[in-house]
């Protein structure tokens, strides 16, 4: 009897304890979600950038004339990877699109083993990819579509054809969804500007992934860079070179997919965190490069490219003619250089890096000073000079002038260079830094 008492009492307590959680005991508790529990872990590879504030523009005379202002601005907390994508890793971007297009097809084809290769529901309905089942690359007849015709090969040799990997996927316009003309009528039911409903701001993009090796050769005139064609990009000893000859375009599909993969995870070990990995802005991307320091020209301080010793602190063309005085004929393994006082390699030298700032002379004296940033979604159709978008930090093969964290050129967004990559930024969230 007395047991039961005991167990009677415990129950009441927890259905008490029950009722304050959902709010029933009439006090303002917020949600039932724990509060104070959420934790940020440290990407891989990647330093958080704390929020603050600093002067961006020229922090000296601008020999190029440009008219963009000295400004103060704030920025919000980020991740930012520590050096540029490189070789290896954009590989396994690649390779992701090369085996997924692979699975998808044996499992439409006839291969005995053609179920295997995907996952079906309790229903028998197709949920997604079987990554655990190895492709068959013997089935030539399944994979023909992928494969480098007959009539194309050299000495009829059996390739994949990189001109047929793509990568879909999609993203929410939110400055679309923004503008006050296409809000959401509550009265009406219905939205304003001619939007029909919410698919209006999705934008399906299909984006070639393989990155463009000719750009070795295109980009110098009556010069032998075929070795770099053939080999920069797959080859080991590139393994940790800095990615080159991807588009703007190429660059946000890798952000896009580097996004999946991560949120795919977190959902299989029940975190309901989501992650999105994107180009840096220009103000992010200044703000980073500065280490914390306000006026200086450089990210490792001062107003030179070398130290007090005479060492060169970058990777770029100190001399006319003269690629390897820095120790690097072109690009050079990432973090070969130290980093600045943020933990960040190779801001300046090495390859210049995509931003997600659309290129305007004029955009500096236009934008808020609030996390600063100027968009412009161009279209296939439209004239080049709305296809510009900002590209900072300087390569190996400009001039000291381009390695100031000031300075800012720009290229096409669907141009590909042997010197241009990119790399990553992560916004921080829940943190009070």
């Amino acid at each position: 009897m007395k047991n039961y008492k005991i167990i009677l009492s415990l129950l009441v307590i927890s259905m008490i304890a029950s009722c304050s959680q959902t709010g029933e005991s009439g006090e303002l508790i917020g949600s039932t979600r724990s509060r104070g529990s959420w934790f940020e872990p440290v990407p891989y590879g990647m330093q958080f950038i704390r929020r603050g504030s600093i002067r961006i523009g020229p922090s000296d005379e601008d020999p190029t004339g440009s008219i963009s202002p000295t400004r103060t601005i704030s920025v919000d907390a980020f991740w930012m990877d520590d050096t540029e994508i490189t070789n290896n890793e954009y590989r396994q971007f690649v390779n992701w699109v090369r085996d997924s297009i692979a699975r998808d097809l044996l499992y439409n084809s006839s291969n005995p083993n053609a179920q295997y290769y995907g996952n079906l529901d309790a229903d028998g309905n197709f949920v997604g990819l079987n990554w655990k089942e190895p492709i068959d690359w013997s089935d030539t007849l399944s994979l023909e579509s992928i494969l480098i015709p007959a009539s194309e090969r050299f000495y009829r040799k059996q390739e994949l054809d990189a001109r047929k990997l793509f990568f879909d996927y999609t993203w929410i316009d939110l400055q679309k969804a923004a503008k006050r003309q296409n809000s959401y009528n509550y009265e009406t039911q219905s939205y304003g500007g001619g939007i029909t409903d919410r698919s209006d701001f999705i934008v399906r993009e299909r984006t070639h992934v393989y990155p463009d090796t000719l750009c070795w050769i295109r980009d110098f005139t009556y010069s032998y860079n075929e070795p770099w064609t053939s080999k920069y990009f797959w080859h080991p000893g590139f393994d940790d070179y800095p990615l080159v000859g991807v588009s703007w375009d190429q660059a946000n599909a890798f952000c896009q997919w580097r996004t999946k993969m991560q949120n795919e995870f977190f959902a299989k070990v029940g975190d309901a965190t989501v992650q999105d990995y994107r180009l840096p802005t220009e103000s992010e991307w200044e703000y980073a490069a500065r280490g914390g320091l306000q006026n200086s020209m450089y990210p490792w301080g001062g107003y030179y490219s070398r130290n007090q010793l005479g060492n060169f602190m970058a990777n770029y063309k100190p001399m006319r003619g003269n690629y390897i005085e820095d120790g690097g004929l072109a690009t050079m393994k990432v973090a070969h250089y130290p980093p600045n006082d943020y933990g960040l390699y190779d801001m300046s030298g090495n390859v210049a890096e995509w931003t997600s700032t659309a290129f305007d002379p004029l955009a500096m004296s236009l934008v808020s000073e609030l996390n600063p940033d100027f968009k412009y979604n161009a279209a296939d159709n439209d004239p080049p000079a709305l296809k510009r978008k900002v590209i900072r930090g300087g390569s190996w093969k400009d001039v000291g002038l381009y390695l100031q964290v000031s300075s800012r050129t720009f290229e096409y967004q669907d141009s590909t260079t042997s010197f241009v990559g990119f790399r990553c930024v992560r916004s921080s969230f829940g943190n009070d830094f």
